[in-house]
């Protein structure tokens, strides 16, 4: 029997991989003998640990990537390996040049349209859904659709899974404070994610307020100073521990597992709860495309606000010009996104989630 060797390249960020895994949770479906292999940034490989669908994992570090002599030596490598497939999701200059010299028979990407190199990257270029038809969002909809369009695929599954050992059920490191447990994400993963920091402590303030619990901050470990700051800013610190925390991908997605709800800017902190079948709310920065990343949200156990949805003539009126401006000052249009408009949509969420918990 020939075992087909099948690369998926997806050097992005935390919540990218972990949407991308979806492609080896229904690949295996078509080739259940296939050994599939992720390649990815470091920092990601925590949410893909553990998944029985994936076979191997390449890392590498993203400052590493980026200089020429190592991606030759990474796509020697590659090439090396002899895939049969690769699937290039983000479909970016270093992953085509991959997927260029690999020799792999089907290489399979989105078509870019804007790109000046006409190479054939691919063998199979694909398109890019015009809008999303499912609940899963647009971006997972285009993920399973590189598999659709070349091999078919029935019953597809559109929800990334986050697989836990028994020992890393165990963990729980929540069990002596008082419950319910609400994680916080209190800063995105760029400027263009993040909320104003008084913005977030009025929206924290409400919590602990209105409901009884304790608060963690969720954040990563070179923003501990900004977190500190928006602690600062918040009342009721005796509800709010900050000594609960996980500096790594796999110690946030053991302790998120122990926690009753999660309430964050977009991000992967966001994409990692909803594999965990933990409730979300998500506040969206007016720059993500809501459309590509709502996955599965019903206005029950995952829930959002985006700026677009509540004030749409503010996006009309800007010139292209105005935008690039905007966001290179990334509380332009937060300051539009109140912690009234924000817990307008909050308090039904809370309310329905947290009613035994209340004040």
């Amino acid at each position: 029997m020939i075992v087909k060797q099948i690369l998926v390249i997806q050097n992005k960020r935390i919540g990218d991989v972990l949407i991308s895994s979806v492609i080896a949770n229904n690949i295996k479906k078509v080739f259940p003998q296939s050994e599939v292999t992720y390649f990815v940034y470091d920092y990601t490989t925590g949410v893909l640990e553990n998944n029985p669908n994936i076979d191997h994992i390449i890392s590498v570090q993203e400052k590493v990537l980026k200089k020429p002599l190592e991606l030759m030596k990474m796509v020697r490598r590659i090439r090396k390996q002899k895939f049969d497939i690769i699937f290039d999701p983000y479909s970016k200059l270093q992953s085509r040049l991959i997927c260029l010299f690999s020799k792999a028979e089907t290489r399979i990407g989105f078509k870019r349209a804007h790109k000046t190199l006409k190479l054939p990257f691919f063998t199979h270029p694909i398109n890019f859904a015009e809008h999303r038809t499912k609940s899963c969002g647009k971006a997972i909809e285009d993920r399973i659709n590189m598999i659709e369009s070349v091999f078919g695929l029935e019953n597809p599954e559109y929800a990334p899974k986050i697989f836990l050992t028994a020992e890393e059920k165990k963990y729980n490191p929540v069990s002596e404070v008082k419950k319910p447990v609400i994680m916080l994400g209190v800063l995105g993963s760029t400027p263009q994610k993040s909320m104003p920091y008084n913005y977030i402590a009025k929206i924290i303030n409400y919590i602990t307020k209105t409901y009884n619990g304790t608060i963690l901050f969720n954040y990563a470990p070179h923003q501990k100073p900004e977190a500190q700051k928006i602690y600062e800013l918040c009342d009721n610190k005796e509800q709010i521990n900050l000594d609960i925390y996980e500096d790594s991908i796999r110690g946030f997605i053991k302790l998120m597992n122990q926690c009753d709800l999660l309430v964050s800017n977009e991000g992967g902190s966001v994409h990692i709860t909803k594999a965990l079948d933990v409730p979300t709310f998500t506040i969206y920065s007016p720059y993500v495309n809501k459309e590509h990343w709502c996955s599965f949200e019903d206005g029950n156990d995952h829930d959002s606000i985006h700026l677009l949805e509540e004030k749409p003539d503010l996006f009309n009126t800007f010139t292209l010009e105005e935008r690039r401006k905007i966001e290179e000052n990334p509380d332009a249009l937060y300051q539009k996104l109140t912690p009234e408009m924000i817990l307008e949509k909050l308090k039904p969420f809370l309310e329905l989630h947290l009613n035994t918990a209340k004040k």
